[in-house]
């Protein structure tokens, strides 16, 4: 019989990776819709480790799960940081349309 890898199991060993990571953040961030943004980063942070990131940012472990939570607003200062500790960063494109 053919064993199947679990999703979860799947998904947190891509997000390890910060190309896959920062793909599927990417995917979020043209959804322009901050809670799926939220529970996207909430799922990269669990694939490196709440604890791990916790103490990358200075926060609790109880901190991050508040951050990111469905009604976290982290301050920018803590997003990036978040980010980076999971080795990602923030970038800019234009939009599509063109304000002139």
């Amino acid at each position: 019989m053919k064993t199947y890898r679990h999703h979860d199991d799947y998904l947190n060993k891509a997000l390890k990776d910060p190309k896959e990571a920062a793909i599927y953040m990417n995917a979020a961030v043209e959804e322009n819709d901050p809670a799926l943004i939220l529970a996207v980063l909430a799922q990269i942070v669990r694939a490196h480790g709440i604890s791990r990131t916790a103490k990358k940012v200075s926060l609790s472990r109880a901190g991050v799960y508040k951050t990111l939570s469905k009604k976290g607003n982290p301050e920018l200062r803590t997003f990036m940081g978040i980010l980076n500790a999971s080795g990602l960063q923030m970038s800019f494109k234009p939009t599509h349309t063109h304000h002139g």
